[in-house]
C-alpha cells in the first residue's frame, strides 16, 4: 500500500538569487538550501523549490532544430501553485501594501469556496494562497 505525503512546487526563475530574496523578503520564506541552480525554501510546513531556468542555447542561431535542455530561458515564470493557508485575510493584508498582490488577484470568494488572493513572482510565476470557506 502507498500514500501520498505531501506535494512541492518546484517554480522555474531566470535569476535563482532575486528569486530567492522575493521569497525570503516578501513573503516570509527561509532559504534552507541554495546553490547556482537550485534553491529550497520553507515557511512553516509549505516546502518551495526553485530551479534555474537560463538555458538559451535553445535558440538555433542556424535555422536548424533546436536541442532542448528542459531548463530553457522561456520557461521562467510559466508555473503556477496554491498553497492553503488559514489567516488568508491576514496575510493578504500584510502583502497588498508591498504591491506583490496580481493585479487580477485581489482578495475574493470565488464560486468553488475558497478564499483566495494571488502573488506574482519577478520572474511572473503565480502563487495563490487561499483558504476554504
Amino acid at each position: 500500500m502507498s500514500a501520498f505525503l505531501a506535494a512541492i512546487p518546484a517554480l522555474p526563475t531566470g535569476d535563482l538569487a532575486r528569486a530567492a530574496a522575493f521569497y525570503r523578503d516578501a513573503l516570509g520564506f527561509t532559504v534552507r538550501h541554495q546553490e547556482a541552480e537550485f534553491a529550497v525554501l520553507v515557511r512553516e510546513e509549505v516546502e518551495l523549490h526553485l530551479w534555474l531556468a537560463a538555458d538559451a542555447s535553445w535558440r538555433s542561431r542556424t535555422g536548424a532544430s533546436p536541442v532542448c535542455s528542459g531548463a530553457e530561458s522561456f520557461l521562467a515564470g510559466t508555473a503556477s501553485c496554491r498553497v492553503r493557508v488559514t489567516g488568508v485575510a491576514a496575510l493578504y493584508a500584510q502583502l497588498e501594501p508591498l504591491g506583490v498582490v496580481h493585479p487580477n488577484g485581489r482578495l475574493e470568494v470565488k464560486d468553488w469556496g475558497d478564499r483566495e488572493f494571488a502573488v506574482r513572482d519577478p520572474d511572473g510565476n503565480l502563487m495563490t494562497f487561499f483558504e476554504p470557506v
